[in-house]
């Protein structure tokens, strides 16, 4: 594992203080790792890594994989939690925004895993990722699903919106084409609309996510497939440059 150690231009300070408490979520993330594996090969670059906590589920299946993290203080907890990992030898964090990478650097799949809702211009950051893919590349995008469901957590840490089929395709350039678009969680969804279990203050406690972690999210990973993806608080994007 190498650290780039590479800053953007202007510091930026990610506000939000919610990475520590989802990185418990080990159900969740086996379950987004086992819908995501079929996509992801090759060299990969992760946007807006964090403290690597899905880093770490994810990054032994590329060759090459690029943690990009335009918090600095983020970036620097990486290696730290990928210190035990056994695809830690490949991958390498870099500081920075898509802007900091170079225009010839390429990358096989792209992720944004819960990033691109905090992104204020989203439609101008899947236009730059498609510009870094190389031939029949992909591009993955996991965000917070139904703009219904935006709530004081949301906001607290920093989301512009939340998606549907339809806005989330509409960033998509031509020049990709879809493999799928699913919804991921129906019991979460189900539970946000009963109750706001977890959403209902502007920040989840640590025993809200275990029990949505443990209890939910098991549940949903059969019921989802019941449902034809059609039902979830999560949306889940995969697009190939064609």
């Amino acid at each position: 594992m190498r650290d780039e150690s590479i800053h953007p231009s202007e510091s930026y300070s990610y506000g939000g203080n919610e990475l520590s408490l989802f990185q418990e979520a080990h159900h969740w993330k086996r379950y987004v790792r086992a819908k995501l594996s079929p996509y992801i090969h090759g060299r990969v670059l992760e946007v807006g890594a964090g403290i690597g906590g899905t880093t770490q589920y994810l990054a032994e299946l590329g060759t090459h994989w690029l943690s990009l993290e335009p918090d600095a203080v983020l970036a620097a907890q990486i290696a730290a939690t990928l210190s035990q990992h056994a695809a830690r030898e490949r991958v390498r964090i870099h500081c920075g925004t898509l802007d900091s990478l170079g225009q010839n650097d390429t990358f096989d799949t792209i992720l944004y895993i819960d990033v691109l809702e905090h992104i204020e211009n989203d439609k101008r950051e899947i236009l730059s990722a498609t510009s870094h893919l190389a031939a029949e590349g992909r591009l993955i995008v996991l965000s917070p699903a139904h703009p219904f469901l935006f709530t004081p957590f949301d906001a607290h840490i920093g989301h512009y919106r939340r998606y549907n089929k339809k806005s989330l395709g509409a960033l998509i350039p031509p020049s990709l084409h879809s493999e799928t678009v699913q919804y991921l969680d129906s019991v979460g969804l189900l539970a946000s609309l009963g109750n706001r279990l977890l959403l209902k203050s502007s920040m989840p406690t640590a025993a809200q996510i275990a029990l949505w972690d443990r209890c939910m999210v098991p549940v949903s990973s059969y019921l989802d497939a019941v449902f034809g993806y059609a039902l979830g608080k999560t949306i889940v994007g995969v697009w190939r440059l064609t």
